[in-house]
């Protein structure tokens, strides 16, 4: 399958002010030739690539004209697949793309799987593993700051941290498999033997320092999932409008409006989030409301951090300690709200001994605000407070190469473990060979990442992800 010619449409379904029909492979120019008609008489198929070539798209059956088009030809090895690529760049609209490829089908190429232009950039070595995985992540950037995540793994920058613990590695295994091959002497000097097991520890001190940043790594690429808890009218969909900036949830004064779960992505601090308006926790006779209520306690559940809002005003009541017990085990931040009305209507110290922080101080996992929503009062201050839960006031997305994978970071855990466990044979005087095990299963975590050893059945699930046409 990897020397037929494929093609498939590039651009998003739907209408648009251009289409395009991507085709890859040894038949990608004989193929256009026969449906293009240059509106000059130039010799397109033997001239450079990297050209615009204005002309037709022509039904070579019928002779009908079929859209009006710029075409590219960028040819092999210096194109995103390492093949002959055309690009028949089109009108936008459904019927007339359908059109094209229908013809680029018919002359010989075949629809390309979803995914299969970016796999055969990788397979062709234009790409590793990483970076072809950076391409999705590019395009699904929900922030700026995701988009530089994307980048920096698509330019290399994970792949080339890799390649270092990779290659010392490589070197560690190569030292000690002469030692095996080679025994003039019994015993390993003590002198070699330090010097090795400091290399394993700095292999896997890397490894650790790579993990560190993993998950802010997995918000920037798929968001942080953001609950927003509370009784009825505390202000949770007054919240949710605020730090959307737009009037999305319906917001009234009869309690138990929001019955169902509202989700939206907003940009925070550049992180994306998740947010999820629940409907208030209360016991309740209405069937509908009731199902809300569940759906509620599940989303907690599932949620990476919980906001839960009191209401000043009404003061702390029964149900609102129920939340906060419910919010107990999770990442939260608490929001007084409504201090426009009654500044004193809720004191901190209450809820942080409700949240178990007693001592005064500020709760690691449950910081305390006081906020008025209606009045944007605090506002600022929550989003700082959420970007800090995030990162731990440490690093942010300009300073550090992230593992945003769950794949990338399976392996470097259990790159890490098998360095670890090295390190023991080697210090517990076991058989050279026991630690050569290790370093090889590490090595292999390593190529699992970029692709240097990757399995077919694992290559199948990542670029099932992709779109056709990429």
């Amino acid at each position: 399958m990897l020397h037929d010619t494929i093609a498939a449409v590039a651009t998003p379904p739907g209408e648009g002010g251009i289409g395009i029909i991507r085709i890859s492979g040894p038949a990608a120019v004989d193929i256009a030739g026969g449906l293009f008609r240059p509106a000059a008489d130039r010799d397109w198929r033997s001239g450079p690539g990297y050209r615009l070539y204005y002309g037709h798209v022509v039904d070579p059956e019928t002779g009908d004209t079929v859209d009006e088009v710029l075409l590219s030809l960028m040819r092999a090895p210096r194109s995103y697949t390492r093949e002959d690529v055309v690009e028949i760049n089109g009108h936008g609209g459904i019927v007339p793309l359908r059109r094209i490829l229908q013809l680029v089908l018919d002359s010989g190429a075949r629809l390309a799987e979803p995914g299969e232009f970016t796999r055969r950039a990788f397979l062709n070595g234009r790409l590793d593993l990483v970076q072809a995985e950076a391409i999705l992540d590019v395009i699904r950037a929900r922030t700026g700051d995701s988009l530089k995540v994307a980048l920096g793994q698509l330019r290399g920058a994970l792949s080339e941290r890799i390649g270092t613990l990779r290659d010392a590695l490589l070197q560690v295994l190569a030292e000690i498999e002469a030692g095996i091959d080679f025994p003039e002497e019994e015993d390993v000097p003590e002198t070699l033997l330090e010097n090795l097991v400091g290399r394993l520890a700095a292999a896997e001190d890397g490894c650790a320092a790579l993990l560190t940043g993993a998950d802010a790594g997995r918000v920037y690429r798929e968001g942080l999932g953001v609950a927003i808890v509370g009784k009825p009218n505390v202000g949770k969909s007054s919240l949710l409008n605020a730090l959307l900036r737009e009037s999305r949830a319906i917001v009234t004064e009869v309690p138990g409006t929001t019955r169902d779960v509202i989700e939206e992505t907003v940009n925070v601090r550049g992180l994306p989030l998740r947010l999820l308006d629940t409907a208030g926790l209360r016991e309740t006779e209405d069937a509908v409301e009731r199902v809300g209520v569940a759906r509620t306690r599940a989303v907690i559940g599932e949620a990476d951090l919980v906001l839960v809002v009191l209401d000043a005003a009404a003061g702390l009541r029964e149900e609102d300690r129920e939340v906060l017990a419910l919010a107990g085990g999770k990442p939260s931040v608490v929001l007084i709200n409504k201090i426009d009305l009654a500044p004193d209507g809720i004191e901190v110290a209450q809820v942080r001994a409700l949240t178990g922080d007693r001592d005064g101080g500020d709760a690691a996992d449950h910081p305390v605000l006081r906020v008025s929503i209606r009045e944007g009062r605090g506002l600022d201050e929550l989003e700082e407070t959420i970007a800090g839960l995030v990162f731990g006031g440490q690093i942010t997305g300009s300073q550090a190469v992230f593992i945003s994978n769950v794949r990338h970071k399976t392996a470097l855990e259990r790159a890490r473990r098998h360095l670890r466990e090295a390190r023991t044979a080697l210090t517990g005087g076991l058989p050279l060979e026991m630690a050569v095990i290790d370093i090889r299963n590490a090595l292999d975590a390593f190529g699992e990442i970029t692709g240097v050893t990757v399995a077919d059945d694992l290559l199948e699930r990542i670029f099932a992800d992709f779109c056709i046409g990429k």
